[in-house]
C-alpha cells in the first residue's frame, strides 16, 4: 500500500507536467490549427525565467565590514546583495529564498511577449501549409531556441533550489494512519500539483465563463461563421497563442526546483506531451488533461522496480503502448471530436 501511494503520487506529480504542456498544445491546434513542436522550448524557456531570476537576485557587490578583519589585520570585504540594501537583511533574504514563485511574475509577460513574437512572426505563415511543414519549422525553432539557451547558459544543469519553507518532505504515513516516516513525500512536489491544477483550473473557467473564452471556443467550433459575425477572430486566437505560451512558461518555472533547466529539457517533455494530446484527442482540453494524469500515473508504476523486474523496460514504452492501444480502437482519442484524425 505504501508503494502504491507513492506511486500515484508521482504519477499526479508528472501527470501535472503533461497535462499544463499538452494543454497548451491543445490551445493551439484547436484554435490555430497549427501542430506546435516548439512548444517544449517555451517549457524549457520558462524554467530558465526561474534561473534568471535567481540570478538577478543573487547579484551581489563588496562593501567593507569593520567589524571583521582579515589576516594583515586590515578591515575585511565582503559580498553584500542589492536586495538586501535595498530591503533589508531578513527581507532580502527571504526575497532571494522566493526566487522562483518571484519568476513566475516574470515569466508570465516575458512568455506572453514570446509567444506574440512566434505567431505574427512565423507561425502565421504556415497556417494553410501541411502539418508536416509546420512539425518541420517549430521544431527547426525549437533547435534554435535550445542552442541560445547553450550558448548562454551551459550545456550543465542549473541548480535553482525550491524555497527553504518547501524543501522538506511531507509523512503521509502519518496522515493516513500508518507508522511515521513509511510514506514521505517531498513538499515541493505537492506544490507543483495544487498549482498545475489551479493554473488548468483557470483556463478552463476562462474559456468557460468569460465573453472573450466564449467567442473563442466559438471560433474553434466554426472560425469561419463567427468570422461573418464581424469579430476578428484572428487577434483573439493570437492572444490565445500567448496564453498557451504563458502556461507552459509557468509549468516550467514550477518544475525548475523539481528537474535543474537545461537546454534540452524541453524536449524530453516534447514527445510526451504530443502524445498526451493525441491520446486525449487532437482539439479536447478535457482529453489532454485527463490523458496527461492518467499516462503520468501508468507511467510511475510501469517505473517499480517489481514490474521492471517482470517486463524489463516496459517503464521506457508504457506511454506508447498505451497511445497504440487507443488510437487503434479509438483513433480520435479519449475525447477527441467526430472526425478528427479518423479519415
Amino acid at each position: 500500500m505504501d508503494q502504491i501511494i507513492v506511486q500515484v503520487l508521482n504519477g499526479l506529480d508528472k501527470g501535472s507536467a503533461y497535462a499544463l504542456i499538452a494543454l497548451g498544445l491543445t490551445i493551439i491546434f484547436g484554435t490555430l490549427g497549427v501542430v506546435n513542436f516548439a512548444h517544449g522550448a517555451l517549457f524549457m524557456m520558462g524554467a530558465f525565467c526561474a534561473v534568471i531570476t535567481s540570478k538577478i537576485l543573487s547579484v551581489s557587490h563588496q562593501v567593507v565590514d569593520p567589524t571583521r578583519s582579515d589576516f594583515l589585520g586590515n578591515p575585511m570585504q565582503v559580498d553584500t546583495f542589492y536586495v538586501q540594501d535595498w530591503f533589508g537583511m531578513a527581507a532580502g533574504q527571504t526575497i532571494m529564498d522566493w526566487a522562483v514563485p518571484i519568476a513566475i511574475l516574470f515569466a508570465i509577460p516575458v512568455m506572453i511577449f514570446v509567444g506574440f513574437a512566434m505567431e505574427r512572426g512565423l507561425i502565421k505563415h504556415f497556417y494553410k501549409r501541411p502539418h508536416a511543414d509546420q512539425i518541420l519549422v517549430t521544431f527547426g525553432l525549437a533547435l534554435v531556441i535550445g542552442e541560445i539557451i547553450k550558448y548562454f547558459f551551459g550545456a550543465n544543469p542549473i541548480q535553482t533550489p525550491a524555497p527553504p519553507a518547501f524543501t522538506g518532505s511531507l509523512d503521509f504515513g502519518m496522515i493516513l494512519g500508518y507508522e511515521a516516516q513509511t510514506i514521505m513525500y517531498p513538499y515541493w512536489r505537492l506544490v507543483y500539483f495544487f498549482f498545475s491544477a489551479f493554473i488548468i483550473a483557470g483556463v478552463f473557467a476562462f474559456l468557460q465563463f468569460t465573453t472573450f473564452g466564449m467567442v473563442v471556443r466559438a471560433g474553434m467550433a466554426d472560425r469561419e461563421t463567427v468570422g461573418l459575425l464581424g469579430i476578428d477572430i484572428d487577434k483573439r486566437f493570437t492572444f490565445m497563442f500567448g496564453l498557451a505560451a504563458a502556461v507552459a512558461g509557468v509549468a516550467g518555472v514550477m518544475y525548475a526546483p523539481i528537474v535543474a533547466p537545461n537546454y534540452f529539457m524541453g524536449m524530453d517533455f516534447l514527445v510526451l506531451s504530443f502524445v498526451v494530446v493525441v491520446v486525449g484527442g487532437m482539439g479536447s482540453l478535457p482529453g489532454a488533461v485527463a490523458a496527461g494524469f492518467l499516462l503520468g500515473v501508468l507511467e510511475s508504476f510501469a517505473s517499480m522496480p517489481a514490474v521492471i523486474d517482470l517486463l524489463p523496460g516496459i517503464n521506457q514504452i508504457i506511454i506508447y503502448l498505451v497511445a497504440i492501444i487507443i488510437l487503434l480502437t479509438r483513433p480520435r482519442g479519449l475525447m477527441g471530436r467526430k472526425g478528427v484524425m479518423e479519415e
